[in-house]
């Protein structure tokens, strides 16, 4: 999992600090899975793929807006400023682990990096598209919005055709990245609310991101219990492909 890295405050402590909310590995480890948290770090290409040998999935987590440039636009002044750091070090952790066919869950910043990453856009201001704030309430309150799932899609195997979710978002994905669609939808303005890998060129490859927050409704573990899964039969598809190398090579 994705962490953030930025100003905390603990006890007499006020310093950087890389961190993720309880939640989110809560949610990962009621599945059955183990967290490795992935703080931003000074990126090159050894050091991607050596973290990425030591994984069996990837979920990259919420947070802070991403730079417009990385989608060719100008930021607005509503958009926060980028976090370089964050940015790079998520981007290359996905470039790398769609290469690999890695499991992906994306969530909230998550499912928006995905659609860049495959050339997607993003609206920068909900507000200024869709004349309301109901996506972001703020002052940390998640609001609740339902949504209705795309027939056929993962994540209507997941969710079911329809579900009320905890958001907190101002952006939203705009132009749908190559390779994606859209497999969720809010049910009140039509904005896309997630996004997966097209089967019908990506095959069985497991790569999600919903535009919500599910590590919010514990109680609805459904998208954790899905990468889990994915990342266990991933791992034993490995495991079995070095058998039979080996097994080849005595």
């Amino acid at each position: 999992m994705t962490t953030y890295r930025q100003r905390s405050q603990t006890g007499v402590w006020d310093v950087n600090a890389s961190f993720l909310p309880a939640v989110y590995i809560d949610g990962l480890t009621n599945a059955g899975g183990t967290v490795l948290l992935l703080p931003p770090q000074p990126v090159t290409t050894a050091v991607v793929e050596r973290v990425l040998d030591s994984l069996d999935g990837l979920v990259i987590t919420g947070g802070s807006d991403i730079d417009p440039a990385r989608y060719g636009q100008e930021a607005l002044p509503t958009t926060e400023k980028p976090r370089a750091d964050r940015d790079a070090w998520e981007f290359a952790l996905l470039d790398a682990a769609l290469r690999r066919k890695l499991p992906v869950l994306g969530i909230c910043r998550g499912a928006q990096v995905l659609n860049v990453a495959l050339g997607g856009t993003l609206i920068q201001h909900l507000p200024d598209a869709v004349g309301h704030s109901d996506h972001r309430i703020g002052n940390a309150q998640f609001a609740q919005t339902p949504v209705a799932t795309v027939p056929g899609t993962r994540v209507a195997e997941m969710m079911g055709p329809s579900s009320v979710v905890r958001c907190y978002h101002h952006q939203a994905i705009d132009r749908i990245g190559d390779g994606l669609i859209a497999s969720a939808h809010d049910s009140g303005d039509g904005l896309v609310e997630a996004v997966e890998l097209d089967p019908a060129r990506a095959g069985d490859q497991f790569a999600v991101a919903v535009q919500w927050h599910p590590e919010e409704t514990l109680d609805h573990p459904a998208l954790f219990e899905g990468i889990v899964a994915a990342a266990t039969r991933s791992r034993d598809l490995n495991d079995l492909h070095d058998l039979q190398e080996r097994a080849a090579t005595s």
